[in-house]
């Protein structure tokens, strides 16, 4: 019993040191402030859920080793759901940069939006040649017509100040970021089809671009 006893102490300290809150990192997504003006050509739109592949929705950070396998570990997550966090921030990068009404879904105002756009990631990482990579496609979509809906890849690199997840987390932050400015500006590689003659009374008619 004594035995028992003087045992039942050391294992409360060996659980307390596995679960001390003090050794996992919780990483924020905080794009900067761009510093650029763009014309509003979305006007009002709602972000539909953005797309991440497992890896990049999972709640641990993860990284790419030199073997090319990824890899995460618990002691460095996420602060907030990462699906969740990039639609929210992202919705708030676009509007900060060009003035337009974009709020991730569900869409809460009593006017319906004008546009939808859709984010598909194909890549987000943090990759073992030290660069971040953000890559993928997204759709805007016109949703009264008199427009046109857009279809646009995008291949984002942001150079690592170092191999660590806090690292993971700024260069990701800043490809969000310029993400931001590609869907402002509709630019990037891909395809437009018209759903009808753009209409001169609406001002946010989307024209095609070449």
């Amino acid at each position: 019993m004594t035995k028992t006893i003087a045992l039942f102490p050391a294992a409360l300290l060996a659980i307390g040191a596995c679960s001390n809150p003090e050794k996992t990192a919780r990483h924020l997504i905080d794009p900067p402030t761009a510093g650029i003006q763009v014309p509003d050509r979305l006007g009002s739109a709602v972000l539909k859920d953005v797309v991440l592949p497992q890896y990049a929705s999972d709640q641990e950070v993860a990284f790419q080793t030199a073997d090319g396998a990824v890899r995460s570990n618990p002691d460095n997550l996420w602060a907030d759901n990462p699906g969740r966090a990039f639609t929210t921030t992202l919705a708030r990068a676009i509007t900060e940069v060009s003035g337009a009404t974009v709020i991730g879904e569900p869409w809460p105002l009593a006017q319906p939006p004008r546009r939808e756009i859709e984010v598909r990631v194909e890549r987000a990482l943090a990759q073992a040649n030290g660069i971040y990579r953000l890559s993928g496609r997204y759709f805007v979509a016109d949703g009264a017509g008199g427009g046109a809906n857009h279809a646009r890849s995008f291949n984002i690199s942001v150079p690592m100040a170092a191999q660590s997840p806090a690292a993971t987390a700024a260069a990701q932050s800043q490809a969000i970021a310029i993400l931001a400015q590609q869907i402002a500006t509709l630019s990037g590689p891909g395809s437009i089809i018209a759903t009808s003659a753009p209409s001169a009374s609406d001002p946010f008619a989307l024209p095609p671009l070449f």
